[in-house]
């Protein structure tokens, strides 16, 4: 008898039962999607029928008569009010939906595994520096709790501390610089390298509060900035350090961003600027940014030790009195900036005791930028032990506030040594660009920053502290050199759009002028402005006010 063959089974078997799942899937979660109000409000319904199934169960044998006699005359007056029933329904249904809705995921509390065990090493780090051996309950202690220690705390996308706060014993010497230094090198490192930090101590509370700084925007070119006749931006800092916004063009859009502002002036506490940084730092582009805003209610007078060339654009614009590159054109700029600010105190103290106003020529502002004064100080030293250009500036810098009279140097740290004492001691408005050590910082700045450097540090980024307010961040404003082959378009015409029209075309090199059209005479009259009524030679001290002595030459 011959055997029948057994029934073959389909190889693509499988493939049609996915497929099938999957249409069976699809099928669900249309039809679901369809009938979601009708499941809603059934939901709905059924949690207000066990809603009043309790409250049925809950109301005493006693009072449930009047209960249903309560609820009977409500529907019998339904029932009687015109359209009742239909708008009885609706309301039902409305209700029903709102009670049949999905109940919102209730959002994590608390931090994950990973964030707490970010957190608990950062407490057992701090352990060592928090604790002391007579503390009978000691905040920080080696696997003790940190949740004490840290109450308030938030992560960023990443999982990367973005804000915490750090409880810490009374007895920790919170007001050394040391000390503080310290923790903040350890937070820094603990908390994430890369990013810059905000530390506030809280010395009466005990507490530190750390806080994750965005990076400074550096795409704020120079502009016209909406500030008063003696106040010079000179750059950008965070929310947090000031109180004040200027609104600014960026990208086209209207931007307000927090300025660090200097005040010049007769009642300006920081009359003088000095600006230390490294070679391609920034600081002949603050320089410039100032002069730019100088030159909008005052006259500038440029003087550069490095004869890059770098402030030629100033060359030949009204309201700049000279831009000297050599040591002869230099020497005759200072000495006659010192005649000119003796000149100007004689006038303005004649015209008080006369009971008039000081003459317009005083009242308008006179800016000196000296850009490394180191350099002309080598060169004269190697031009036979010449005087050196430093000696000159001590009748700008001491007397320059009343007559009006900034002065702003700029000098490398390599050159610090050079800077003479009264550079020192008079310019009290200090701003550092650029890379720079704890020891540098708190050398030009006279204390260290509450903030941790930068990873990358561009140009023109840096710290500012006027006198002895507290030291902000600091980004200037792109001005670069419009004559520079690198400068693209978009700030050359940005820059150039600042510059007054040049008035007169540019005259042949002089001697003792390494710019075209820039000369200065022996007699200290400044190139293009005759001034008739300045003295060849140092005013007699008996003409000045009382109180106010002229070094000699």
């Amino acid at each position: 008898m011959a055997r029948r063959p057994l029934p073959r089974i389909p190889i693509n078997g499988s493939a049609h039962l996915a497929r099938g799942r999957e249409l069976a899937r699809t099928a669900t979660d249309g039809a679901t999607d369809v009938l979601h109000p009708l499941i809603t409000i059934t939901r709905g319904l059924r949690r207000l029928a066990a809603a009043g199934r309790r409250k049925w169960a809950d109301t005493p044998k006693d009072k449930r008569g009047s209960l249903f006699f309560l609820v009977a005359s409500v529907v019998l007056v339904v029932a009687l009010v015109p359209y009742g029933p239909l708008l009885a329904v609706i309301g039902l249904m409305a209700a029903a939906a709102w009670r049949g809705r999905e109940p919102a995921a209730p959002a994590p509390t608390g931090p994950d595994e990973a964030q707490t065990q970010r957190l608990r090493s950062l407490y057992e780090a701090l352990a060592p520096y928090f604790t002391a051996a007579a503390d009978p309950e000691p905040l920080f202690v080696h696997g003790g709790d940190w949740t004490k220690a840290f109450p308030a705390f938030d992560f960023d996308g990443t999982g990367r501390i973005r804000r915490l706060e750090v409880r810490y014993p009374a007895y920790f010497t919170d007001g050394e610089p040391e000390s503080r230094a310290r923790i903040e090198h350890l937070l820094h490192a603990k908390a994430g390298r890369g990013r810059e930090y905000l530390f506030d101590w809280d010395e009466e509370g005990n507490q530190l509060t750390v806080t994750v700084l965005a990076p400074l925007d550096t795409g704020i070119t120079a502009q016209r900035f909406v500030t008063a006749p003696g106040e010079t931006v000179l750059g950008f800092t965070d929310t947090t350090g000031v109180r004040r916004t200027l609104p600014l063009d960026h990208g086209g859009e209207q931007r307000d961003v927090p300025p660090v502002v200097w005040r010049t002036g007769p009642r300006s506490t920081e009359p003088h600027l000095l600006v230390v940084g490294e070679p391609g730092s920034g600081t002949t582009t603050l320089l410039r940014s100032v002069a730019l805003q100088a030159l909008q209610h005052g006259d500038v007078v440029v003087v550069e030790g490095g004869g890059t060339g770098e402030y030629a654009c100033l060359t030949g614009r009204p309201g700049v009195l000279a831009v000297e590159c050599g040591l002869a054109g230099a020497l005759a700029s200072l000495e006659w900036a010192a005649h000119e600010t003796e000149r100007r105190l004689i006038a303005a103290n004649r015209a008080r005791q006369a009971g008039h106003p000081p003459p317009d020529d005083v009242r308008r502002p006179l800016w000196i930028l000296l850009d490394g004064p180191g350099a002309l100080g080598h060169l004269a030293a190697a031009d036979g032990g010449g005087r050196d250009p430093q000696a000159l500036l001590q009748v700008p810098l001491r007397h320059g506030r009343p007559a009006n009279v900034t002065l702003v140097v700029a000098e490398q740290f390599d050159g610090l040594d050079a800077l003479s004492e009264a550079v020192r001691q008079h310019t009290r408005a200090r701003v550092v660009l650029g890379p720079a050590s704890p020891q540098q910082l708190e050398e030009v700045l006279g204390e260290l920053p509450r903030t941790t450097p930068a990873s990358e540090i561009p140009p023109g980024r840096g710290y500012a502290r006027l006198g002895t307010g507290p030291v902000h961040r600091l980004q200037v404003p792109a001005t670069p050199d419009p004559y520079d082959d690198a400068t693209s378009e978009s700030d050359r015409r940005a820059v150039l759009d600042l510059l007054p029209e040049p008035t007169d075309p540019a005259d042949p090199p002089e001697a003792g002028s390494a710019l075209p059209g820039v000369t200065v005479e022996a007699s200290g009259t400044a190139p293009g402005q005759p001034r008739p009524d300045v003295p060849a030679a140092p005013p007699k001290t008996d003409a000045l006010p009382p109180g106010v002595a002229v070094a000699e030459g």
